[in-house]
């Protein structure tokens, strides 16, 4: 299983320190939210620049944006390896793709908890990723939705070759309804950055596999 430390969950009062703590990663997760498409505000590119010196880890950067197509060239510039947005969102999703893909940069849609997996489909052979969310976005640390799963295995059913990753409320407990159910991605916070060696926590959670 491959893990993502989402950074809302960091310290924030040394993020550089936090970063090294999670350098056995296999990506580091980077949030974005506008106060607008939920109701939370979190950071911005100069945020994402400022820690890309610091790790050699991809940045999957989490645009919860209402408008995500304005700020692709800022993550870009910022180092975003991966920019996921959602599929809910108010841009024309064709066009923010092509902008992420242009910038040399993979691309991803989410879905929301409320948001079925068929919302996907007509992007299938446009998109890097497909993320589902495990709680509503916005805010960290909220419990993790099992019935999410189902959606999981309709995406992999209907595109076994996509990566699927999952947001919320994972950690050494949920992980194995993620692994069941083919997720290749786990998005996990609270779970590594708040345990006490956040080294061995993200080793457990990578050492489960999908079936």
């Amino acid at each position: 299983m491959q893990i993502a430390p989402s950074v809302l969950a960091a310290d924030f009062t040394k993020l550089g320190q936090e970063i090294q703590r999670v350098s056995g990663a296999d990506y580091l997760h980077l949030d974005i939210m506008d106060g607008h498409f939920v109701p939370n505000i979190s950071y911005g590119p100069g945020v994402v620049a400022a820690l890309r010196p610091l790790t050699s880890l991809p940045f999957d950067v989490h645009l919860m944006l209402d408008h995500p197509l304005e700020y692709v060239p800022a993550f870009l510039k910022a180092g975003a390896d991966l920019i996921t947005f959602h599929v809910e969102c108010k841009d024309p999703i064709d066009e923010t793709l092509a902008a992420i893909h242009n910038g040399g940069a993979k691309a991803g849609l989410v879905l929301k908890p409320a948001t079925p997996a068929e919302a996907l489909w007509p992007w299938l052979d446009k998109i890097d990723l497909a993320m589902v969310m495990t709680v509503e976005p916005g805010f960290g640390g909220q419990s993790f939705m099992e019935p999410m799963m189902d959606k999981v295995r309709e995406i992999k059913k209907k595109a076994p070759s996509l990566l699927v990753e999952a947001d919320g409320g994972i950690n050494d407990t949920t992980i194995q309804l993620c692994a069941e159910a083919g997720v290749d991605i786990c998005v996990a916070g609270t779970g590594v950055f708040r345990a006490e060696n956040a080294e061995e926590a993200l080793k457990q959670l990578q050492s489960w596999g999908n079936d």
